[in-house]
This record gives structure tokens, C-alpha cells and sequence, in this order.
């Protein structure tokens, strides 16, 4: 399984992430706006995350004006949307050596930081 990282080419947190990166990374870069997440890639990441909900934004904009959060979300729910529109895609999400990363948090960029340290 090849090493990867889903982000947002626009996003500026994702930018900056992936900047601070080490060169010799060997990631395979997947923008999910140019090219959509597929539904494969999905189930990937659901294999490796245990579930859709961990890998869905709560931050995303359409979550709100969409009406979703006064809705009570299934783990289908969370899949449809994702698929649907790459903007409840949680970024970025990292597959490093068969573990998922998910997101642009300190402690989580910290950790993919560390999976590099270990290679």
C-alpha cells in the first residue's frame, strides 16, 4: 500500500502541513478537489479509521447550511456525504504505512511527523 495524502490544493493549513513535511516523504499527493476521493478509497480509509464519522468535517461549511447538525447522522450518512462532496472530508488525512491520520490537529500533525521519524 503506497503512502498517501488526501488534502484540499487550496486549503492553507494543508499547504502549510504539508511544507513542513520532510522532502523525502514519498507520499502520493491526492488532491480530492481536482480528483474526487473514490468510493474505494474511501472504505480504505474507513478499514484503517473504524469508522466514516472519524473521517467526516464537522467544520465544513455545508455541514451547517446543509441543516446537518441538527440531524442524527449514521455511519451511511457520514459515507454519502463524504462521497458526495469533498469538503466533509476531514484534512488532511494521511496513510503512512498502514495507519490513517486524520485531520490538522497539533497532536495529530505531531504524530505523522512521528511515522516519518520512523521510516
Amino acid at each position: 500500500m503506497a503512502n498517501k495524502i488526501y488534502y484540499l490544493a487550496s486549503c492553507d493549513t494543508c499547504r502549510k502541513i504539508i511544507k513542513s513535511l520532510p522532502k523525502d516523504n514519498n507520499l502520493a499527493f491526492h488532491d480530492i478537489k481536482q480528483d474526487p476521493i473514490t468510493e474505494a478509497e474511501l472504505e480504505e480509509m474507513h478499514a484503517l479509521s473504524g469508522s466514516y464519522e472519524a473521517l467526516f468535517s464537522k467544520k465544513a461549511q455545508l455541514y451547517k447550511s446543509m441543516g446537518l447538525k441538527d440531524k442524527n447522522l449514521t455511519e451511511a450518512d457520514f459515507k454519502k456525504y463524504i462521497l458526495e462532496h469533498y469538503t466533509f472530508l476531514s484534512r488532511p488525512v494521511f496513510i503512512i504505512d498502514g495507519g490513517i491520520y486524520i485531520g490538522n490537529t497539533q497532536q495529530n500533525i505531531l504524530k505523522v511527523m512521528k511515522a516519518f521519524e520512523n521510516k
